[in-house]
């Protein structure tokens, strides 16, 4: 079983993707796969203000940084792996009290959404679903089409009078027993 731990950085405002794909690539460089397992810049479906989908040209729902200025990385934490994270460019240190970085609970990945796709519920198209997470959360939908490679699943939910579809994580629905 890995000893890697999430961890939370914080970042500069709009470095969160160049923060991510640079601590990835500096792993790969130095082989370092095994202590960086994963670095995430978390994101979900945009809404406006008025919590209606913000779709694009072609009518698919935009998406937009969950937490901006944060990027998530999965490691061992060693003095190679502190140094790595904390010396890249756009990153201003760990989240966390004084300055050792604290890693996650099991209940703040459950609740910030992190291990989404490892614990991806088995819904299928047709099956009603509660929106458990994200600017939707609440609100019943139907599956309409499900992707397993990425992840994410079609649900139509009635918002002011008519069905709009929306694409969400697996993990952000839950099939409803009957």
């Amino acid at each position: 079983m890995s000893e890697a731990k999430w961890y939370i950085l914080h970042t500069y405002s709009g470095y969160e993707n160049k923060v991510a794909n640079d601590i990835k690539t500096i792993a790969e460089n130095r082989n370092l796969q095994n202590l960086i397992e994963d670095v995430m810049v978390p994101i979900g479906p945009a809404t406006d203000d008025y919590g209606k989908p913000v779709l694009d040209k072609e009518g698919n729902q935009k998406e937009e940084k969950l937490f901006p200025c944060y990027v998530y990385v999965k490691m061992v934490m060693t003095d190679e792996t502190w140094y790595i994270c904390r010396n890249t460019r756009g990153v201003t240190g760990f989240v966390g009290p004084g300055s050792k970085p604290i890693p996650l609970t099991d209940e703040e990945i459950r609740n910030l959404g992190v291990a989404k796709k490892a614990e991806a519920p088995s819904v299928k198209v047709g099956d009603r679903v509660n929106i458990v997470s994200g600017a939707l959360n609440g609100f019943e939908g139907t599956v309409k089409e499900v992707n397993k490679d990425e992840g994410t699943v079609l649900v139509t939910v009635s918002m002011f009078g008519r069905e709009t579809p929306t694409t969400l994580e697996l993990s952000a629905v839950e099939k409803i027993s009957l």
